[in-house]
């Protein structure tokens, strides 16, 4: 993977200024050599996806999009994967940032409609009528909240996935909360979101027949200077009193969980494997506040 770095170029200079600065060139040749990582060194050199994507461009996460086993649908805001047997993505993905977040939100649209761009045809709302489960997003509207068009996208089929309702309410919900907070901390980060399908159904739904998945995970990367980092949760699609740090994970152990290789054009890239490799919970602060409103409040309703 290239290093993105700034390329300085100027005009040249006249004697009289190299005599001026000469000095202070040879004092700063001195300092650099000095302070310059080497090679052995652990740095972490990665573009971001802003400096990557151009908005509308199918291939605009092309460096960072996961593995597929389903058809990869591009849609403005967001990417996914479809899975046609499941009637449900594997995996969404999106860059979540801190200005989005600080923009005045629009209006939740609660537009449910079928995708259009997922040839085979996605699931339907008809799908989850009287079946006990909601229809999870998994690219949250809460993420999406700052264009008209992102928040109506959210609320394609393609996007959603069957969840217990204490679980889309409880601690799926306060992980999705919890990430936007590590968005406006970190400024920016990379998320990969969707369902555990290589487990056995809970259950299956609607004429479509949408597999009801028993977990679900979600894979953060901060590539923001000066810590890269990255963290991964899986959680049983189930109400829980546990504490979100309890279902935390480095990524490499969700791919090994969910089968996918979150960062395939990436591979070989030393920098991502490390991170992939471990994660430092106290990298990640949590919301105990959030915690025991879930417990005492959301886990009742």
């Amino acid at each position: 993977m290239a290093n993105f770095r700034r390329n300085h170029s100027g005009g040249g200079m006249s004697g009289e200024m190299l005599t001026k600065f000469g000095l202070f060139g040879v004092i700063f040749a001195i300092v650099f050599f000095i302070y310059t990582p080497s090679e052995n060194d652990e740095r972490i050199e990665l573009p971001s996806p802003s400096d990557v994507v151009v908005s509308g461009d199918p291939n605009a996460f092309a460096a960072f999009l996961p593995s597929s086993h389903g058809e990869v649908v591009y849609h403005k805001f967001y990417t996914l994967s479809y899975i046609e047997k499941d009637e449900q993505p594997e995996w969404v993905a999106y860059e979540m940032t801190r200005d989005q977040l600080n923009t005045k939100h629009v209006p939740r649209s609660n537009n449910f409609r079928d995708d259009p761009l997922v040839t085979t045809k996605s699931a339907s709302k008809w799908d989850y009528k009287r079946s006990g489960y909601d229809r999870g997003h998994l690219a949250p509207a809460g993420d999406m909240g700052f264009d008209k068009t992102a928040m109506s996208e959210t609320f394609f089929m393609s996007n959603m996935s069957p969840q217990i309702r204490h679980f889309n309410g409880g601690v799926w919900r306060e992980l999705e909360e919890q990430t936007r907070d590590w968005a406006r901390k970190f400024k920016k980060i990379y998320v990969v979101t969707g369902p555990v399908l290589k487990e056995k159904p809970l259950d299956v739904i609607g004429k479509n027949d949408v597999s009801v998945p028993a977990a679900y995970y979600k894979v953060i990367l901060d590539y923001t200077d000066p810590e890269v980092k990255g963290i991964g949760f899986v959680m049983p699609n189930e109400v829980s009193d546990k504490p979100l740090q309890d279902f935390a994970m480095s990524i490499d152990d969700v791919e090994k969980i969910t089968g996918i290789n979150f960062f395939e054009n990436l591979t070989g890239n030393g920098d991502i494997e490390a991170i992939e490799k471990k994660y430092n919970i106290n990298q990640w602060k949590f919301s105990k506040k959030r915690y025991n409103l879930r417990v005492k409040q959301w886990n009742l309703r």
